[in-house]
């Protein structure tokens, strides 16, 4: 089987996809699949014949053009590969939220899960302390603690002067 790429209109790709693939299904086209990588803004890639896809394509909305040129699988492969980061995070670092319901709060990292890889955040900019655990993957490293974990004091410890 052959990849094409078509352009579309950056932000309506899955819509694109959508609407390819109900007409695929409603003309019973030969195509494989359809495909839009999240970080490649305007393009999705059909994999099938060039007539049936230009069949799966024509008059779809948002759709800017047909690439004619066949596309090697190696040249797009790199957008379909799972990429693990691992953050490495330590007890009493700065860490924003990218994700979930606390998203955009930032908070101070109080301990860690390795096992599960989590970690539990006391969020910084609530009245009340609140303790989240959640995933690493949710998290971005704002700032290293400099300190170390063991010399943190919290300020209503610390002894009057």
């Amino acid at each position: 089987m052959t990849i094409y790429s078509v352009r579309t209109t950056a932000g309506r790709e899955l819509i694109v996809i959508d609407m390819i693939n109900n007409r695929v299904r409603a003309d019973n086209l030969k195509v494989k699949s359809i495909s839009h990588p999240g970080e490649l803004k305007g393009y999705v890639f059909i994999e099938g014949p060039e007539g049936e896809v230009r069949k799966a394509v024509q008059g779809v909305m948002h759709i800017k053009g047909f690439i004619q040129k066949p596309i090697a699988l190696g040249e797009i492969q790199q957008f379909f590969e799972t990429k693990t980061v691992k953050i490495t995070v330590s007890e009493g670092d700065i860490v924003e939220i990218v994700g979930g319901p606390f998203k955009g709060e930032k908070g101070r990292v109080q301990r860690i899960d390795k096992v599960k890889d989590e970690v539990t955040v006391e969020l910084l900019e609530a009245s009340i302390p609140i303790p989240v655990t959640i995933s690493v993957e949710l998290l971005k490293l704002i700032k290293r603690d400099k300190a170390g974990p063991e010399e943190h004091t919290p300020e209503h410890a610390k002894p009057l002067e």
